[in-house]
């Protein structure tokens, strides 16, 4: 590339750049909305606006690839402002939203119409998941990729699920019809078997028995048949917050045999255990059930072995009443897409004090953008290199602080990582070249955030 000029750039931004090489000191230039060049710091044009990041790390932007922004029908707990505001505020440019809302996502013109509602209100680039809808597998096998490259499965209920696939017959006929060009994002659970275990115990009254009540037998099986469903039909297909050790010794199995077969942890399965749950009762009340240090260790173990493909937040929040209902009546889900990163940061220097830093962010990148990115199909994303969209988080590994109800974003208002020391901090977020989210003023950018286009041609590794 020949010497860059000041007409050859928007902004320059500076420090220890992540990129697909490597980390190391340099200047990102930006322009247009996308960067133009990645270079050492003496050889960025001068004259240009300058954003220096000094000792934090800069980032391609991060994706959140499992978020209910609970647009439409269900704003009253959050909405596209406030949930893009909790995004840019944990450092993610681009999340993809899930189709249980109210109405659902269940076909291409419930996308269309909620594309139009959120248009103009999102600090984010989104892209969404269409609903599975056993009446009408059909419409996976015709899906056009400029509406959804992805679609969700329940195989298990709860209060916001619309639709939830018991039967093996029409869940076949759903990884049929998805054998295409169609990733299958599925909630791998049985839901007979929490019905059965329902009936015998009857309602649940006290958080002790929770757990019990939602047990990893229910993901193991649930895992099991995805995993022959996708053998026999080759349906792509990634398992979404995935809670117990023996789920991960079967996917990685699977994966290590060569099926196209992914899966997801979040960061509340990596921060928490049942006894959070005992401690906290709703508020780490989720689905799948938290579970044991076991299993939290085994996911550990698989984020830092490479296993998991991304890391998510299922961003689920719902308001306090809601939460303080019943035991039996309180939803599980809890806020988190501005907590994935941090949440994830402070697990890993704790974890593994002795590892290198770069080292460490390069693994939160790889879990966090790249690999979302090029499961997904989201061009221009995941990368710090020339072309790419201009989306950067600035973040500062060694910041401490204390996350407290003032700094939740989301509409709910409430965290359960709320009395938390973080060990690192997103200081400043850009997305197409704008500052979206400036930590040291509390500051937020325009919501101009724009729907993904896909790539066409798949390109992922699996």
């Amino acid at each position: 590339m020949g010497e860059l000029n000041r007409q050859d750039a928007d902004l320059v931004v500076t420090g220890r750049l992540v990129t697909p090489t490597g980390v190391r000191p340099g200047a990102v230039v930006v322009s247009a909305g996308r960067i133009r060049a990645v270079t050492d710091i003496d050889e960025a044009p001068p004259g240009v606006p300058r954003l220096d990041a000094g000792d934090a790390y800069v980032l391609p932007g991060l994706i959140d690839s499992h978020v209910h922004f609970r647009t439409p029908g269900l704003e009253y707990k959050e909405d596209w402002e406030h949930g893009s505001r909790a995004a840019v505020a944990g450092g993610v440019t681009t999340v993809i939203d899930m189709p249980n809302t109210r109405p659902p996502g269940l076909s291409p013109e419930a996308i269309v119409a909620k594309a139009a509602l959120v248009a103009g209100s999102s600090l984010v680039d989104y892209r969404f998941h269409l609903g599975a809808d056993p009446d009408r597998p059909e419409l996976l096998a015709d899906l056009d990729p400029a509406i959804a490259t992805s679609a969700k499965v329940f195989m298990a209920g709860h209060q916001t699920a619309p639709t939830v696939v018991r039967d093996q017959g029409r869940l076949e006929k759903i990884f049929a019809a998805a054998s295409g060009s169609v990733r299958l994002v599925l909630h791998a659970e049985r839901d007979t078997l929490f019905t059965l275990l329902d009936g015998w115990r009857g309602r649940l009254r006290d958080y002790t028995a929770y757990e019990r009540s939602r047990p990893r037998s229910g993901g193991i099986a649930a895992v099991a048949e995805v995993i022959e469903l996708v053998r026999r039909y080759g349906t792509q297909a990634h398992i979404l917050h995935v809670s117990s050790a023996e789920e991960v010794d079967l996917l990685s199995a699977a994966h290590d045999e060569g099926l196209p077969l992914t899966f997801e942890a979040t960061a509340h399965h990596l921060s928490f255990t049942d006894h959070d749950t005992l401690r906290t009762g709703a508020r780490t009340r989720l689905s799948p059930a938290i579970r044991s240090s076991a299993d939290q260790d085994r996911l550990w173990a698989a984020l830092r072995g490479g296993e998991i493909a991304t890391l998510g937040s299922d961003h689920a929040p719902h308001t306090v009443a809601e939460k303080l209902l019943p035991v039996a009546d309180a939803p599980p889900g809890i806020p988190g897409v501005q907590e994935l990163a941090v949440a994830v940061w402070t697990g890993m220097r704790r974890r593994w004090p002795g590892e290198s830093c770069d080292v460490a962010i390069a693994r939160l990148v790889d879990h966090l953008a790249t690999r979302p990115a090029e499961l997904f199909h989201l061009p221009g994303k995941g990368r710090l290199e020339p072309g790419a969209d201009a989306d950067l988080t600035l973040f500062g590994p060694d910041d401490p602080w204390m996350l407290s109800a003032h700094d939740v974003h989301s509409k709910c208002g409430w965290s359960a990582y709320e009395g938390w020391t973080m060990a690192g901090k997103v200081r400043t977020t850009i997305r197409a070249g704008e500052v979206v989210w400036d930590a040291a003023e509390r500051r937020f950018g325009s919501p101009t955030g724009r729907w993904l286009q896909p790539r066409t041609t798949p390109s992922a590794r699996p």
